[in-house]
C-alpha cells in the first residue's frame, strides 16, 4: 500500500470533455497521472462509486464548495478519482456541476487503484472491485499527506480535512 512519501504510481486514468479545447477532444481523453502530476499541487481524493450516496452527498460537494480555499492554499488542481468508466465520471461531473473545479478521472479497469493498494472488494454488493475512500495531497507527484478511511467511513478524506493539511 502506498504510503507518505511514495511517489503516485505510473498509470492512465481517462476524463470525459464535454468541450473540447486545450489539446484536449471531446469524449474520453487519456491522463497520464505521471506528467499530470508533475510541478503541480494536487488535492486528490477517491472515492467508490459515482452516483452513490455518500459520495454524491458528502464528498464531492465538500472539495466543490472548498475549491476557492484549496487553490488560494496553493493547490494546482482537485482530482477525484473513481473506480467507473469516463462516461459514467462525465455524467457524475455535470450532475454535480464540478467542471472547472473538480477533475473527474475514471479508473475505469482499476489500474490505479490497485497499484496503489487501496482497493475495495464490494463484490458481495454487486459493485465489484472499487477504490477505497482517501484523499491526499501530491506535491510533484509525491505523496505529501494520505487520509485513508475505514470501512464505512467518511471522517478524515473529507475536503476540510485536506485544506488543513494543506494549510499547515
Amino acid at each position: 500500500m502506498i504510503k507518505v512519501g511514495d511517489t503516485l504510481p505510473a498509470a492512465t486514468l481517462m476524463e470525459f470533455m464535454d468541450v473540447e479545447g486545450e489539446g484536449c477532444s471531446l469524449g474520453p481523453n487519456p491522463v497520464d497521472v505521471t506528467a499530470a502530476t508533475a510541478g503541480k499541487t494536487i488535492a486528490l481524493f477517491a472515492l467508490p462509486g459515482a452516483f452513490t450516496p455518500t459520495c454524491s452527498a458528502k464528498h464531492v460537494p465538500g472539495y466543490i464548495s472548498s475549491f476557492d480555499e484549496l487553490k488560494s492554499a496553493g493547490v494546482d488542481e482537485i482530482w477525484c478519482v473513481s473506480v467507473n468508466d469516463a462516461f459514467v465520471m462525465g455524467a457524475w461531473a455535470r450532475d454535480q456541476k464540478s467542471v472547472g473545479k473538480v477533475r473527474m478521472l475514471a479508473d475505469g479497469d482499476a489500474a490505479f487503484t490497485k497499484a496503489t493498494g487501496l482497493t475495495l472488494d464490494l463484490t458481495g454488493k454487486g459493485l465489484g472491485l472499487r477504490s477505497n475512500r482517501y484523499s491526499m495531497l501530491v506535491k510533484d507527484g509525491k505523496i505529501e499527506s494520505l487520509n485513508i478511511e475505514g470501512p464505512g467511513k467518511f471522517e478524515v478524506s473529507d475536503a476540510a480535512t485536506l485544506l488543513a493539511q494543506v494549510k499547515a
